[in-house]
């Protein structure tokens, strides 16, 4: 197909960059850069590659953040087309990223040639943060280059996260915040011993269902305005000795992961958390992991002029919501940028024929370069 966005977005696809490798995605985006003077970085920690990129030297700073590296494709043969292979039939490209995120990345690219074509003395800083550890920790990739960007006293005053937000239609949903993830890794300690004399073994997973049970029925706040109520959800127990069919284990280990939102943080939960475990007398250890905070961009300038770019564009007003997992806008919020994450529909992501809607990818890319025009040549 002649459409430079699905053409960059089917040289990226065919790219098996499984999270945290890029394996030369950023390299074909750094190519395209430098034919348009972009000042660029690479900024590489450990296994995860990291690129920096700008154009023009003042004003406020629009930042678009993105990622190379996707999910793995799981059982090929159960795809109707081959993950890596990108192939268009009815209307859609097929390939893994291709949702979630090749195609948004190939739309703000081609948008951000086109706007400097068209002004290339614009007054603002448009840049791209691209990371290939985004899918995987999120440890070596926009957090630490954030971290650094900080330490230089760099500004970003604007910034859109390309995740796939959408839902039904392109542009009905704009994410403008999301809960935080924290995780426990929960040994609960019993007494080994023989299911025939149960009597001189204390069974850690008979000890634990009821701070289980009040673990996921306990209603820890209200929500807000602008988020649901903390949810907490099991997602691995693991207990007993092999194959073994009589032998009572001697310890629990149960993860479990809590969203939650500004109402609560972190020592908040685990205070309860511990405050549960004492109710019930039991003998553990547990482990924190912090994901993320919550974060929020109440309505403003950002959001006004995306949402009346949406309704020219799209024929309806996108809806404000804070739904669905994390993504790398909660490292943008410590920096003090106005973040929103709007991209295309998320139906098909880590899914086997993921897939993309070709004109909905041209339409973001439009919706893309009005943006900057808005942003960056007031």
């Amino acid at each position: 197909m002649n459409c430079p966005i699905i053409q960059l977005a089917q040289q990226l696809i065919k790219i098996p960059s499984i999270s945290p490798n890029d394996y030369g995605c950023q390299k074909i985006i750094i190519d395209r850069f430098k034919k348009y003077n972009f000042l660029i970085e690479i900024m590489s920690f450990n296994d995860t590659t990291n690129l920096w990129a700008y154009h023009g030297k003042q004003g406020k700073t629009l930042a678009f953040i993105g990622h190379t590296d996707v999910v793995t494709a799981g059982v090929i043969k159960d795809w109707s087309y081959n993950p890596f292979i990108p192939t268009i039939n009815n209307g859609f490209l097929y390939g893994r990223g291709s949702a979630d995120m090749k195609g948004s990345l190939a739309s703000m690219i081609v948008a951000a040639e086109r706007f400097i074509n068209t002004f290339p003395n614009h007054i603002g800083r448009l840049a791209f943060l691209i990371t290939s550890d985004e899918e995987s920790k999120a440890i070596n990739g926009t957090k630490k280059v954030i971290n650094e960007l900080i330490a230089r006293n760099e500004q970003i005053d604007y910034c859109i996260v390309g995740e796939p937000s959408s839902n039904i239609k392109l542009g009905d949903i704009i994410k403008h915040g999301r809960r935080g993830s924290l995780t426990a890794k929960l040994t609960i300690k019993g007494t080994q011993g023989h299911i025939a004399y149960s009597h001189l073994a204390n069974n850690p997973i008979h000890s634990s269902l009821p701070f289980l049970n009040e673990l996921i029925n306990k209603k820890w706040d209200n929500g807000n305005i602008f988020f649901p109520p903390t949810s907490v959800q099991i997602f691995n127990i693991n207990a007993g000795i092999g194959n073994s069919n009589n032998v009572i284990p001697g310890e629990l280990v149960i993860l479990f992961n809590f969203r939650f939102n500004t109402e609560l943080n972190e020592e908040k939960i685990s205070k309860k958390v511990k405050t549960i475990l004492k109710k019930y007398k039991l003998d553990y250890k547990i482990e924190w992991s912090l994901s993320g905070h919550p974060f929020l961009t109440k309505k403003n300038e950002l959001i006004d002029i995306t949402s009346k770019i949406i309704k020219l564009h799209c024929g309806y007003h996108p809806k404000l919501l804070t739904d669905g997992g994390i993504s790398d806008g909660r490292f943008l919020s410590q920096i003090g940028a106005q973040v929103i994450e709007l991209g295309p529909l998320n139906k098909t992501i880590h899914k086997i024929n993921e897939c993309i809607n070709i004109i909905d990818l041209q339409q973001l890319s439009i919706i893309y370069q009005q943006i900057m025009q808005k942003i960056l040549l007031i």
